[in-house]
């Protein structure tokens, strides 16, 4: 889960690219709009003229405004509108409270071609999910509920997001998004839809009535639809229930999640003899019989893991036949990397559950740690992308922020592989940034550690001692970055074990 703190170690692409002198944020903006061809998308999909100002020049407005460091579309109406379009703040928010316009079907298309320019490959591509909190206190604000923190350790006012996107080594792209909605403190609507079976009332509804993993099966299945394919599904362990991997499962994905310590049973098989018994343990007895005191080195990485694969029983009904299961739990010690001497505590493991038996230890971190990319994308969405800023009190602007945002961040995807957009590409230097990093998961990370210790050998008489203190350098941000994608960090994992 994502809340509002500041992710460290992660470049800002949107501030990078406004901070470049050479660029000029409108001119880019009107290059990406026209090569994307997003005034034909809006015809097709229905965003209509009623009156005044066409839909496109609103929402390419709407789409501009949060670039311009600025709090509030009323304050770029204010600085920037005029420059760019005749029409007030006022035609701004009414467009943003249009309940029959769908913002969806506008992200999914945008998201469409932001894949398609990464070229992302179906056996190294997954579909990753992570929902975020934005706190909202407001209490005329429809849809506002309370919901746990699991970062504070709290139940915090706010709107929740659910987001699917598609990560790959090539980057990443958020596909869809909604809004949940929780039974406890919800503030119901202060003014009814105009229209019962407009786009957003039903959208209001599904807030209300589905779970996360109905919303989350909804979206793997339309963005399958749309013929955007992926190998496997990457969550964290919220996301870690026998009804995610059922739904991976039917969808045909093979699920790397973070797993919960908690009581759920896993059957272990052990040979006595000619006789094999099974045991029923949860994650604590599992870690207590076969892998305390048991570690293996993996091969590559400062962690001690252990393999264990398990059957889990994905029915979850007492009376039911039993459907078993064979996952594979990858158990992994966290280290201190700040202080080498301290030794992990005993509530510093954490585990991954692969739905594939055949996965290596080191090929369930790489791909877990692909996850990270979900983060990014919040983060920037966050600071940078408008997510959930527009000033409106009508449940359709929160449908519209949502989707603008992941809009706004396609298009700086399909920006930065566009080789003829003017300035995208220098400046997307720093945008692959994050990505980079992603990649040292993805990657052999030895590999490129001879390939630079090779080129320092070579400058070792210009360097001197220097050498390894460049090499200890390079390491300990690598190993920082490890830490944080796949949250080994000992605060993460002290949290699980309580």
């Amino acid at each position: 889960m994502n809340n509002d703190t500041i992710v460290r170690e992660l470049p800002s692409l949107t501030a990078n690219m406004l901070r470049e002198g050479g660029c000029l944020i409108d001119n880019l903006f009107a290059d990406l709009w026209k090569s994307m061809g997003i005034k034909a998308i809006l015809n097709r999909i229905g965003f209509n003229k009623r009156s005044g100002i066409a839909p496109p020049e609103l929402v390419f407005c709407l789409i501009l405004w949060s670039w311009f460091k600025v709090n509030s579309i009323n304050m770029f109406a204010r600085e920037a509108l005029q420059t760019f379009s005749q029409t007030q703040k006022d035609a701004l928010y009414t467009a943003l409270n249009r309940e029959d316009w769908n913002w969806r079907r506008l992200h999914n298309e945008t998201a469409l071609q932001a894949v398609q320019k990464l070229g992302a490959q179906k056996m190294t591509s997954a579909f990753i999910l992570d929902d975020s909190i934005k706190q909202r206190s407001g209490k005329k604000m429809p849809g506002v509920s309370s919901h746990f923190d699991h970062t504070s350790g709290r139940c915090v006012m706010g709107q929740q997001v659910l987001t699917l996107g598609l990560g790959c080594a090539e980057g990443f792209a958020p596909l869809d998004s909604e809004l949940f909605i929780s039974e406890t403190k919800a503030q119901g609507l202060h003014q009814k839809f105009l229209d019962g079976r407009s786009v957003v009332a039903k959208r209001y509804r599904v807030a209300l009535d589905q779970t996360k993993p109905e919303m989350a099966e909804s979206m793997m299945r339309r963005a399958m639809r749309a013929r955007i394919e992926a190998a496997f599904m990457l969550a964290d362990s919220w996301f870690c229930t026998k009804t995610m991997i059922n739904i991976a499962r039917e969808l045909g994905l093979t699920a790397v999640l973070r797993a919960k310590k908690n009581k759920t049973k896993y059957r272990l098989a052990e040979q006595h003899g000619d006789e094999i018994i099974y045991k029923q343990l949860d994650m604590h007895e599992l870690y207590q019989t076969c892998v305390r005191c048991k570690w293996d080195k993996i091969p590559g990485q400062n962690y001690q893991a252990k393999v264990l694969d398990v059957e889990l029983n994905l029915n979850d009904e007492k009376k039911g036949a039993a459907k078993w299961l064979k996952v594979r739990l990858l158990f992994v010690r966290g280290i201190k990397i700040d202080d080498e001497k301290a030794q992990a505590g005993k509530h510093d493991w954490a585990v991954f559950l692969t739905t594939d038996i055949t996965l290596e230890p080191q090929r369930i971190l790489e791909l877990y740690a692909m996850r990270w990319s979900i983060e990014v994308y919040f983060k920037e969405a966050k600071q940078h992308l408008g997510f959930l800023k527009e000033q409106s009190n009508h449940y359709a602007a929160y449908v519209a922020s949502i989707h603008l945002a992941a809009i706004r961040f396609c298009m700086l995807v399909v920006g930065k592989c566009l080789h003829n957009a003017s300035g995208i590409c220098d400046v997307r230097k720093q945008l692959t940034a994050n990505v980079a990093s992603i990649n040292y998961a993805t990657q052999l990370w030895q590999v490129f550690r001879a390939i630079i210790t090779g080129a320092l050998d070579e400058m070792k008489a210009l360097l001197g001692e220097l050498m390894d203190q460049v090499m200890e350098t390079i390491e300990r941000h690598v190993q920082t970055f490890f830490v944080q994608a796949l949250q080994l960090d000992t605060r993460t994992m002290r949290l699980e074990s309580q």
